[in-house]
């Protein structure tokens, strides 16, 4: 289970990511753990994650032994990965992880290194991340690759297997009187794929996972689900105060009587080639 990281007192930007970090991003540890199985990463990867956060998909690469590179263009969630995988030094004694990680800001471009060796893996798991950004971030990724190297996307799986999808709607719902169409990427059946050949990729098989999401209370639940960015044009449209509140009403179906609210989900992943 990934640490608590402390804060004594934090800003609404860096309190968010803390969220992302402590709350939400544990939700796909079984993607990671799946991806991460599936294609043998081992001590021969050279992984470049795209859009890699707070580092929890890096942190379980780096553990089975892989040389790590990621990059976020998010300076928060980038600063609490560097705590996860470049800790300072104790007793004058580095983290074992420092000189096979490398965390830069911006996207794969950023990566890039006079004359180190290509990468043999990509991944772009965060499904909240828009086709518009992503695309372009995936055929820059693949020119730092190893032709043939897997490039994995990750989303959510069919809608009636996603409960979240429910209480997602409330992010659309409440952005219309912006009146402008908000972008997403919610359970699209050939979305992934579609990406994917958009970057210049080659889809080669996929996967599911349950990621079932489980919150110890409805203040968590709800911090962590504001956290994935996905309310951001709900909040604009409206205010915060509002979203959260008419995320409260969406997920008390999903409330146990202990107080915990779970909704099971499946993930989908593709697996493409360079």
């Amino acid at each position: 289970m990934t640490p608590t990281l402390a804060h004594p007192r934090i800003h609404r930007a860096d309190g968010r990511a803390r969220d992302w970090a402590e709350i939400q991003e544990r939700m796909l540890v079984p993607l990671y753990e799946a991806v991460h199985e599936r294609l043998g990463v081992g001590t021969a990867t050279r992984l470049l994650g795209v859009g890699c956060g707070s580092g929890l998909a890096l942190l379980m690469a780096a553990a089975r032994g892989a040389t790590v590179t990621g990059c976020d263009p998010d300076d928060h969630r980038l600063a609490l990965a560097r705590q996860r995988l470049l800790p300072a030094p104790q007793w004058g004694i580095p983290a074992p992880s420092r000189g096979r990680t490398r965390l830069v800001p911006g996207g794969p471009e950023a990566a890039a290194a006079p004359g180190a060796q290509p990468f043999t893996m990509i991944t772009a798991f965060d499904p909240a991340a828009l086709p518009s950004g992503l695309v372009p971030a995936l055929r820059a990724a693949a020119g730092l690759a190893e032709r043939g190297s897997p490039v994995v996307l990750a989303g959510w799986g069919p809608p009636e297997r996603c409960a979240t999808g429910r209480v997602l709607r409330v992010a659309a719902r409440l952005a219309e009187p912006r009146g402008a169409a908000v972008e997403t990427r919610l359970s699209g059946r050939d979305d992934l794929e579609d990406m994917a050949r958009g970057a210049g990729l080659r889809p080669d098989g996929s996967g599911r996972v349950s990621c079932p999401f489980g919150y110890p209370d409805m203040d968590s639940a709800v911090r962590g689900l504001v956290s994935t960015g996905l309310f951001d044009a709900a909040a604009a449209a409206t205010d915060v105060d509002q979203v959260r509140k008419e995320l409260r009403e969406a997920l008390h179906p999903y409330r146990r009587a202990d107080g915990t609210v779970r909704m099971e989900n499946v993930f989908r992943y593709l697996v493409a080639r360079v």
